[in-house]
C-alpha cells in the first residue's frame, strides 16, 4: 500500500482560499472570457489577464481551466447529454482525465467549476502515472454510476505513451472482471483525437475534446450531485 494522495500543493490555501484571492479570480475569468469570445488565443489572453491580476501560474492554470468563450459554452451545452440518455448505451471514458480528477476529488484538492459546467483540477499526467490511496475508490465510483444508470458498456481510453498506462488498464480490467462489470480498456497513442472523432457519448472535461467531439456527459458533475460528495470546490464565476 502507498501513501501517495492527489491533494493540495503547498500553498493552494492561499491562492484560493483567501476571499480577496477568489475576488481576483472572478475578475480574471469575467475578463477571460471577453477576449476568448474576441478571438484572443488562450495563452495570449490567460498572459494578459494573469499580468493585469498579479495572478502566480496555479492561479493562472484554474483560470484556464473555468474559462471558455461564449460560442464554446453554448457549443458544449448543446452537446451535453442527461443520465437519461445513458441507458444501455456504450460510452467512452477519458481515461486519466476522470481517474486523476476523481482522485484529486477525494483527496480534497481544490476542484474548479468552470463556465461550461465541468470540474477540473490542477493535477496532470506529466509523462508518467502513478496510482494513489484514492485510485480504488475513484474506480469505485466510476462503477457506481455505470450500474445506477444501466450503461451497457463503458470503455475506458488511457494514452498509450504515458508511462504505466498498461498497468492500470489491466487495473481496471480486472477490478471489472471481479465485479462482473461490462468493461473494455484500451491504450490510444492520440487518445483526445480518438475521443473527439468516436460518434458515441464520451466522458471527459478536457476543453479540446468537449469542443470537438459529438456527444458527453458530465459524469464528475453528476457524481457529486448524486452521490453528495464532499467536495473543496472554488468557483470563480
Amino acid at each position: 500500500m502507498n501513501n501517495r494522495n492527489r491533494g493540495k500543493n503547498t500553498g493552494d490555501d492561499k491562492l484560493f482560499g483567501p476571499e480577496k484571492q477568489l475576488g481576483k479570480l472572478k475578475l480574471a475569468v469575467q475578463d477571460m472570457v471577453y477576449l476568448l469570445t474576441r478571438g484572443y488565443a488562450e495563452k495570449a489572453a490567460s498572459d494578459l489577464v494573469g499580468n493585469r491580476y498579479r495572478l502566480k501560474t496555479r492561479q493562472v492554470q484554474a483560470l484556464r481551466g473555468a474559462s471558455a468563450s461564449e460560442s464554446q459554452m453554448y457549443n458544449r451545452k448543446q452537446k451535453e447529454h442527461s443520465s437519461s440518455d445513458l441507458k444501455n448505451k456504450t460510452i467512452y471514458l477519458d481515461g486519466f482525465n476522470v481517474l486523476i480528477l476523481l482522485e484529486s476529488l477525494l483527496s480534497e484538492a481544490y476542484i474548479f467549476e468552470g463556465l461550461d459546467g465541468c470540474f477540473r483540477d490542477l493535477s496532470g499526467v506529466h509523462g508518467t502515472y502513478k496510482r494513489v490511496n484514492q485510485t480504488l475508490k475513484a474506480i469505485e465510483l466510476v462503477a457506481l454510476f455505470f450500474d445506477k444508470n444501466q450503461i451497457h458498456q463503458l470503455i475506458w481510453i488511457f494514452d498509450q505513451p504515458v508511462s504505466n498506462s498498461g498497468r492500470i488498464k489491466q487495473l481496471i480490467l480486472d477490478f471489472a472482471k471481479e465485479n462482473s462489470l461490462n468493461w473494455e480498456a484500451e491504450l490510444q497513442l492520440s487518445p483526445d483525437k480518438f475521443l473527439a472523432e468516436t460518434k458515441d457519448i464520451i466522458i471527459s472535461s478536457d476543453a479540446w475534446i468537449l469542443d470537438h467531439c459529438q456527444e458527453w456527459f458530465n459524469l464528475v458533475g453528476s457524481l457529486i450531485e448524486e452521490e453528495k460528495l464532499s467536495v473543496n470546490l472554488v468557483k470563480v464565476f
